[in-house]
């Protein structure tokens, strides 16, 4: 049986990080839980000129720093993430691998000047890790629109999906899971 850790990265939403739990045990038919000591501090991977983290190196940190825990990590954090090829990324993760990292930066519609929405951000970080953690699962992009596991390259991509798999996904999702 696997488990997910939910990992902090500073700084993050406490109420963000922890709705997550629920509907990440929901979707993966796994426990999850919080790691309650010592966030991890992204400062190693900012990059000056972007004023962005490099995701990457954030689950290089993970790679180093959880050797030897089985299951499925993921870090959640509120600043801008990208990876050298993107102008920013909504998170990263390892394709067939233990770690993935979700940021709330882009999810916030403040960023956008929006009035707050505190449910819409915790619906859509939740779909983000939902995704991101499908990758862990060996799951790629999925054409279907409605599906989790559909690219996302605006905020408003990450609003028309679902927050689970559809029927083709679900079945490798399963398939992977038990191996």
């Amino acid at each position: 049986m696997s488990s997910i850790l939910i990992v902090p990265v500073l700084p993050c939403d406490d109420d963000a990080v922890s709705a997550l739990i629920s509907p990440l045990e929901t979707i993966f038919r796994f426990p999850a839980s919080l790691h309650v000591t010592e966030p991890i501090d992204p400062s190693f991977a900012f990059d000056v000129y972007r004023n962005q983290f490099n995701s990457t190196a954030l689950i290089s940190a993970f790679v180093q720093r959880f050797k030897g825990f089985k299951g499925k990590i993921i870090g959640v954090t509120s600043v801008d993430l990208f990876v050298p090829v993107l102008t920013y990324v909504f998170g990263e993760a390892q394709l067939d691998g233990p770690f993935a990292v979700v940021s709330a930066h882009r999810l916030d519609d403040t960023l956008y000047g929006l009035p707050a929405n505190s449910q819409l951000l915790h619906e859509r970080l939740a779909k983000e890790a939902v995704h991101e953690l499908g990758h862990t699962f060996g799951l790629l992009h999925c054409h279907d629109y409605r599906c989790v596991m559909h690219s996302s390259t605006a905020v408003e991509d990450i609003d028309v999906k679902s927050k689970e798999f559809c029927q083709s996904c679900e079945e490798v999702l399963r398939t992977n899971a038990l191996q």
